[in-house]
């Protein structure tokens, strides 16, 4: 656990809850250096099958850096690298997670908070959300890490719409550009459905898809020995084993743990 952060685990649901209401969920270094932890502690966990990133308070996600700690340390170079770092490990940890993940937005996700939001796989918001990625308004620029995977998942016409102006844009817009994929009055509820749905189903198909995505995503445009050794290799999982024989059984099946 760290100041701002917690890390909440029930049964196959990992919650990373942003816990720093009175600054809007703005992350401080202290936030930024410890979360990448945290990802990796539930990632760790064969329980766990998926983790949300979320507010540990309603109506937040994150305002983002904390821009009165920016202002103060930010001419000092030396700690502008080690911020600049913690951010990139944030970032690079969450989108390259093992595991699915999930970021559920109740209210302004802006800057790096859109950025987290953007390294998890899916999105779901509250009709309260407001997406924005705001460096333009303070004559900053956008990392390239950040920027790609703002491309992967809106198209880089509307990237640059949001990075030109800085705009927030509500529930419905983000929906409409792909930023959020799902938008719903209760979104405790929509996060049950969604997180219960992947428990259910086989961690090792999950975890390989996600891999084979993230090399397509990262360039990759056909098949090579490794990707083609890991589809055959499933054919002699356990996981194929317990899906064939709970199919035939008429059952559902339940997938050992990873």
């Amino acid at each position: 656990m760290s100041d701002g952060l917690q890390l909440i685990v029930d049964g196959a649901v990992a919650r990373l809850l942003i816990d720093r209401a009175p600054k809007r969920n703005a992350f401080n270094q202290a936030m930024w250096e410890a979360f990448p932890g945290l990802v990796a502690e539930a990632m760790a966990m064969p329980s766990v099958r998926v983790l949300v990133v979320t507010s540990a308070a309603p109506g937040l996600f994150c305002a983002g850096a904390d821009i009165g700690e920016f202002a103060r340390m930010s001419r000092d170079p030396d700690w502008r690298k080690l911020n600049q770092a913690a951010i990139r490990r944030t970032q690079v940890t969450l989108a390259r997670a093992a595991k699915p993940t999930i970021a559920a937005v109740d209210g302004d996700c802006v800057g790096g908070g859109c950025g987290i939001a953007l390294a998890c796989d899916m999105r779901l918001a509250s009709p309260r959300a407001r997406f924005g990625i705001t460096p333009a308004k303070l004559g900053l620029v956008y990392p390239l890490h950040d920027t790609k995977l703002l491309v992967d998942v809106v198209g880089p016409a509307q990237a640059k719409r949001m990075l030109f102006t800085g705009l927030l844009h509500d529930a419905a817009e983000a929906q409409r550009i792909g930023l959020a994929d799902v938008v719903a009055d209760d979104l405790d509820a929509a996060a049950a459905t969604l997180t219960e749905a992947i428990a259910a189903a086989s961690p090792h198909s999950q975890q390989m898809s996600k891999a084979i995505i993230r090399r397509i995503l990262d360039g990759a445009a056909d098949d090579d020995p490794a990707s083609s050794a890991q589809f055959d290799a499933a054919f002699d999982g356990a996981d194929f084993r317990e899906g064939v024989e709970a199919f035939l059984g008429k059952r559902k099946p339940v997938f050992p743990d990873r």
